[in-house]
């Protein structure tokens, strides 16, 4: 004789997990976060200016205490569009940004970086002879007191050298920006927040492509407007004169000739009008 075992249908697992206060802890520092979540900046975070890319990024912005890795076409001048809102935020604070070994296509041009809405008098330019000063002078700049941020070009960079800066950056309350070519895309690195940087597709726009942050995987390009706030201030004032309806002409007193042929009828000749 058989017999029929019914069995309770299993409780479906929650999907809020309770954590021991340590990993608590930590996930309230920033330090540790659920995979389909974003992740927290862990330390002060500054707004990049462009409010889609402040969606995508822990936080909500650049990070203070960490090394960001910029991936950038040669010659392009993606950086100072990208980071211009930024920079102006914190010249405005009276900080200084310290730009290391840039190339000698990107050397800061006053007339240009005021167009961009940037003090030259608030930006320190270091020409170092080798990468090795480069390191170094970064590393000395995140640590003086008048250093708002840090731009350094590496062309190359090995692990260590990143991973040197990283520690750097973390005990630094401002951000470090270390910008590289294209193709270390490829490499290894302990940044925690990288992207690629390019022209957009309509002029004046930048497209970004989240690599690597504290977070799920992002897909897609993000198109960003980055037109310099002096010639947005320009373009906006034309376009506005362009949308405005063209003005009425003033009325004019008809003539002698027209108040006549109002009077006329259609088979006698117009009458003269005497004032």
């Amino acid at each position: 004789m058989s017999s029929t075992l019914a069995l309770a249908p299993a409780e479906p697992a929650s999907s809020s997990l309770s954590l021991p206060a340590d990993v608590e802890a930590l996930a309230e520092r920033g330090r540790l976060w659920r995979g389909h979540q974003l992740g927290g900046a862990g330390a002060r975070v500054l707004p990049t200016g462009h409010p889609v890319l402040d969606r995508e990024l822990p936080g909500g912005g650049w990070p203070c205490q960490a090394l960001t890795e910029l991936l950038l076409p040669p010659g392009a001048g993606c950086e100072w569009r990208l980071l211009g809102p930024a920079l102006r935020a914190l010249a405005a604070e009276g900080g200084a940004c310290v730009l290391v070994g840039a190339p000698a296509g990107l050397m800061p041009h006053a007339a240009g970086l005021a167009l961009a809405g940037l003090d030259p008098a608030r930006l320190v330019w270091v020409a170092p002879g080798t990468p090795e000063q480069a390191l170094w002078a970064a590393e000395q700049a995140l640590h003086c007191r008048d250093t708002a941020a840090v731009l350094l070009w590496l062309p190359q960079a090995r692990v260590a050298a990143l991973r040197r800066l990283q520690a750097h950056a973390q005990q630094a309350d401002l951000p470090l920006f270390a910008l590289r070519p294209q193709q270390a895309a490829q490499d290894s690195s302990l940044a925690p927040l990288r992207l690629a940087v390019a022209p957009g597709a309509w002029p004046w726009s930048l497209q970004v492509r989240v690599l690597k942050r504290r977070g799920p995987a992002h897909e897609g390009v993000l198109e960003l407007p980055a037109l310099p706030p002096r010639l947005a201030g320009v373009l906006a004032a034309r376009l506005r004169s362009l949308a405005a309806p063209p003005a009425a002409p003033a009325p004019s007193a008809p003539n002698q000739e027209a108040r006549d042929a109002v009077l006329a009828g259609p088979d006698r000749t117009a009458l003269s009008v005497v004032a």
